[in-house]
């Protein structure tokens, strides 16, 4: 007998962050209900990792591919990432890539949210 798979839907595991927009002092919040949805779905990367350098034509393929993958995983989770943000937060950020955007968050953010949690 075999145990019947269970799966979840991005959009349903994606509905935790709609629960509370990031404004800013709840950045710590936000940025971990970030991370838990981004790992599920295997893109939390983008957030570590800037998108490599353009590659010459000549380059290996998987590089190239490897590349691809990464420059539209980062436009997915900047997406993600701009829904989830008040409108003032948004248009500050929205032509910026994932990586950009969470390393100017914690900027601005993470140092005060910190001392606000203590």
């Amino acid at each position: 007998m075999t145990t019947p798979t269970v799966t979840t839907s991005s959009l349903t595991i994606r509905s935790i962050l709609e629960k509370e927009k990031l404004s800013g002092p709840n950045f710590l919040d936000w940025f971990r209900q970030l991370r838990n949805v981004l790992k599920l779905e295997k893109k939390d990367y983008v957030l570590d990792e800037p998108i490599p350098e353009e590659l010459l034509a000549n380059a290996a393929k998987a590089l190239i591919d490897a590349r691809a993958k990464h420059v539209n995983d980062s436009t997915e989770v900047a997406c993600i990432m701009l829904a989830t943000m008040t409108p003032e937060l948004h248009k500050n950020f929205e032509f910026r890539e994932a990586f950009e955007m969470i390393e100017q968050l914690r900027v601005m953010f993470q140092v005060h949210a910190k001392q606000d949690r203590f």
